[in-house]
């Protein structure tokens, strides 16, 4: 039997959009599937292609983008048509997990807007941009391991935290933030020691996913100097299940603002582009922020070429996130220590005052771009809730 898809036209996961994740029907194996509507279409079944019953993405991103773009034409071809009943499956009857095995996690700090409000914050007087911030995309190695799939609980860390004295304590977060970021995942490795140009990045690049970086401000600024983050950054990270095809945002490409200095010609190519991508922050159910990833200073191609400089390898699977998105506006700001400025100038969330999480709020990061013929396309979104830490060893 055969089954046709039906899908609102304002539905943000159209046939232009076609989001991959790795899913399971009740009591079935995990396997590859493509997100259409509040439906999903079971790979395996429907292109009888053992490579989609893997639990995971990474065999099939290895495959490079003539294959991506083989089976997205393909999909769509299904979609416009019919597809075997036994491949359809309703969003609310599976379970979504983490879409990737990740071998590596890095973050950057590639918003303009973002890294001048923390050096206001940090450094009032002084020059809010450190003199590198424009020569480089300057970013960190997170650990891969702590990466999870949206919805995944999160529990509250414990670490070494500055008191009034100017000694530390060891105790919970009181500083728990989130960021608002954007991830991108290698589907085509590199060799060790190969550099991957700038132009090379479509050829290596999959897809993007939304991330939530959580982030222990208290730990990280007493941990941070002089090596940089670490505790405060390395006990959760939070992926979305539904990773959204490059091909997917052809119409959300547009021009990078203006960089200056010029890069070094390592990190100039021929067409720079950024992407037009709205995100929106929910705390507690309430709107709070609507950071724009339009307004990121460094790009995705000059991130991937700068984290590869050096000669670094990449593996399928990898991972690298954008840093918090924020723009210039106080209700643009991607990370909580932005929107209440330190603690100082509380967010009002639910008729509450509020600064920074506390147990049992929820976060809900959404996002959209774009697409052809003037619709939208949709990100899977990325959700987090918080949870009182369990009691640890001094």
């Amino acid at each position: 039997m055969k089954t046709r898809i039906e899908v609102p036209e304002d539905s943000l996961f159209g046939p232009d959009n076609l989001p991959y994740g790795v899913f399971a029907p009740e009591a079935q194996d995990l396997r590859v599937g493509v997100r259409i509507g509040e439906q999903v279409i079971d790979l395996a079944a429907a292109l009888e292609d053992s490579v989609f019953a893997e639990p995971n993405l990474n065999a099939f991103m290895a495959q490079g983008p003539r294959r991506w773009r083989a089976v997205r034409d393909r999909v769509r071809e299904l979609v416009d048509t019919e597809i075997p009943t036994a491949a359809v499956h309703l969003l609310r009857d599976v379970r979504t997990t983490l879409p990737v095995r990740i071998g590596d996690y890095v973050d950057f700090y590639a918003s303009i807007d973002h890294a001048t409000n923390l050096g206001r914050l940090f450094r009032p007087d002084s020059e809010p941009l450190l003199p590198n911030w424009r020569h480089l995309p300057v970013g960190y190695h997170g650990r891969a391991g702590t990466v999870v799939v949206s919805g995944t609980d999160i529990v509250r860390p414990h670490g070494q935290r500055r008191t009034s004295s100017g000694t530390p304590d060891f105790g919970p977060s009181q500083r728990l933030d989130i960021e608002a970021e954007l991830g991108f995942l290698v589907g085509v490795g590199s060799e060790l020691g190969t550099p991957i140009d700038i132009e090379e990045f479509d050829e290596h690049v999959f897809g993007v996913a939304l991330v939530n970086d959580w982030s222990a401000r208290d730990i990280q600024a007493w941990e941070y100097q002089p090596l940089g983050p670490f505790l405060g950054k390395s006990f959760a990270t939070s992926l979305s299940a539904w990773v959204t095809p490059l091909a997917a945002l052809e119409a959300a490409r547009i021009p990078l603002p203006a960089q200056t200095p010029e890069p070094l010609p390592y990190l100039r190519r021929s067409k720079p582009w950024g992407l037009d991508i709205d995100l929106a922050v929910r705390w507690n159910g309430q709107t709070v922020a609507h950071p724009p990833y339009s307004r990121m200073y460094w790009s995705p191609a000059q991130m991937l070429a700068h984290l590869t400089a050096n000669g670094a390898a990449t593996r399928p699977g990898d991972l690298y996130a954008s840093g918090t998105i924020s723009g210039p506006e106080p209700d643009q700001r991607g990370s909580f220590i932005e929107l209440s400025w330190g603690g100082a100038e509380p967010v009002a969330v639910n008729g509450l005052h509020r600064t920074f999480l506390e147990d049992g709020d929820e976060v809900v990061i959404t996002a959209s771009a774009p697409g052809p013929n003037r619709r939208r396309i949709g990100l899977g979104e990325v959700r987090g809730r918080i949870w009182r830490a369990h009691e640890a060893h001094r």
